[in-house]
């Protein structure tokens, strides 16, 4: 385990790295985007399944030209589908042979892989001065997430993106409107709730270990898809969307949905850090993957003249909230996508929040989903007073790319989004230990727990990856 004195002393290496060389990077990062309306060579690293999913959606906005296509395992069927696509995209294993073969050609990283490859790939791509958009969330660990913040803030001129897509849907732009109207203010408490079946559910909640050794597909890197986390013998289950499962791999349905379903409440109401996490139910709790369902509550100070707040987060098919009388029916949207790997499946709630304020109670889904008014009657009662709500003038890729051009700038940038995905490391850490947490938004420490404050930092990386947090 990382002890806090070794943390600091790689911290305080990081940040002295971090400034040797940058303004003549961000100066030639510039220089290569400064002609407007052209495309922008793009590297995307994860191809396969979600990060397929990404390079298309980058692929359809016009604005990139997909320069370098780079994955663990070029040989599996979901990646050759998407390599066939760029047949003049060069192909990479690794992503540091990728940037050491092309990197000057190379403006621009997509980072599409496993919560815990996020780290590597973002902090070596912004070193060599290339602008970042990355899958939410930032990084598994909370001190890998304050690292990449202060990358980015070390290399002001690149330009970052993380992949909460409703930032840039009708969701922003409502939020934003209706707390500047002052039609959402005095937010007291905001349920989360994500209900839909995971991957996991079924699995034993009784584990003892790790599952056993599988003979490892004979076109997949595992050393490289496994990064900085201590080695793991392969698995199937730890593979191909089941690594969200697991502790060592993920951060589970709080950090899959929770950057969808939270994000506009969390940047608009200026929540940031907590003070305290508790663990008020974990179903199935054990200590190597996520509970079979969990209630999570996350309390917030008053933030100027805002009062204090209380998030509450619940997953778990069995694990429902309850809802304010005059809520109404919780239809299929459409601008909500199915969970992961599977089809959409009917809850008794779709994922979503409802916001409670001192005068008016809100209802909203997940993703480009926009709020209402509950009751229906003061719904209605509202409607002349509700300020009209500006289009969104790009989606979240293109919104990525005309910021790199310097057309536009992010809107979930890495100091927007970040403190974000650290709030969701912060309950993982409180699920995994089914601990109470006090936390100095200040200090950034878990003041309580030593052991819970350990694990802010994680494990150390391998020897091999050790150069990604100790930058000289």
């Amino acid at each position: 385990m990382t002890t806090r004195r070794d943390f600091l002393k790689n911290t305080m290496l990081l940040s002295a790295g971090l400034t040797v060389g940058g303004v003549n990077l961000n100066a030639a990062g510039q220089k290569r985007v400064s002609g407007a309306n052209r495309r922008i060579n793009l590297a995307c690293v994860g191809i396969g399944n979600r990060g397929g999913e990404i390079l298309n959606e980058f692929d359809k906005t016009g604005l990139a030209n997909i320069v370098a296509l780079c994955d663990v395992d070029m040989g599996a069927p979901h990646t050759q589908a998407n390599m066939a696509k760029f047949p003049s995209a060069r192909q990479f294993k690794d992503f540091r042979v990728m940037f050491d073969k092309m990197g000057n050609e190379i403006e621009a990283v997509v980072v599409g892989v496993p919560d815990h490859a996020h780290f590597p790939i973002c902090m070596m791509a912004m070193a060599l001065g290339k602008h970042v958009y990355v899958e939410k969330p930032m990084a598994r660990t909370f001190y890998e997430i304050e690292l990449l913040m202060e990358m980015a803030r070390k290399n002001n001129k690149l330009v970052t993106q993380v992949g909460n897509q409703g930032h840039s849907e009708a969701n922003y732009f409502q939020f934003k409107a209706w707390k500047e109207a002052g039609i959402i203010k005095d937010v007291t408490a905001i349920t989360a709730h994500m209900n839909s079946p995971r991957r996991w559910h079924g699995w034993d909640t009784n584990i003892r270990k790790f599952p056993d050794k599988e003979a490892v597909p004979a076109t997949l890197d595992w050393d490289t898809w496994l990064m900085s986390v201590p080695y793991h013998d392969y698995n199937k289950d730890f593979h191909l969307g089941q690594w969200r499962c697991w502790y060592d791999f993920g951060l589970g349905a709080l950090g899959d949905w929770g950057a969808h379903i939270l994000d506009t409440a969390h940047e608009f109401l200026d929540l940031g850090l907590p003070t305290e996490v508790n663990a008020l139910k974990l179903d199935g709790h054990n200590d190597y993957f996520f509970p079979m369902s969990s209630t999570l509550q996350f309390k917030f100070p008053k933030r100027g003249n805002m009062p204090a707040v209380d998030v509450t987060w619940y997953d778990g098919v069995n694990n429902i909230p309850s809802v304010p009388e005059g809520y109404g029916v919780s239809e299929i949207d459409p601008n909500i996508p199915p969970v992961g790997g599977g089809k959409i499946q009917p809850a008794k709630l779709n994922p979503g929040k409802i916001i409670y304020s001192k005068e008016l109670t809100f209802k909203g889904g997940s993703h480009g989903s926009t709020l209402s008014i509950i009751p229906e009657e003061k719904a209605k009662a509202m409607a002349s007073k509700l300020p009209e709500v500006p289009k969104s003038p790009s989606n979240h890729f293109a919104n990525f790319l005309l910021a790199c051009a310097g057309e536009e700038k992010t809107r979930s940038p890495f100091a927007i989004a970040g403190p974000l995905c650290q709030l969701f490391s912060l309950g993982v850490i409180a699920q995994r230990l089914n601990a109470k947490l006090q936390f100095d938004r200040q200090t950034k420490r878990i003041t309580n727990n030593p052991f819970a404050d350990a694990l802010l930092a994680g494990t150390p990386p391998r020897k091999e990856w050790q150069e990604f947090y100790m930058i000289k």
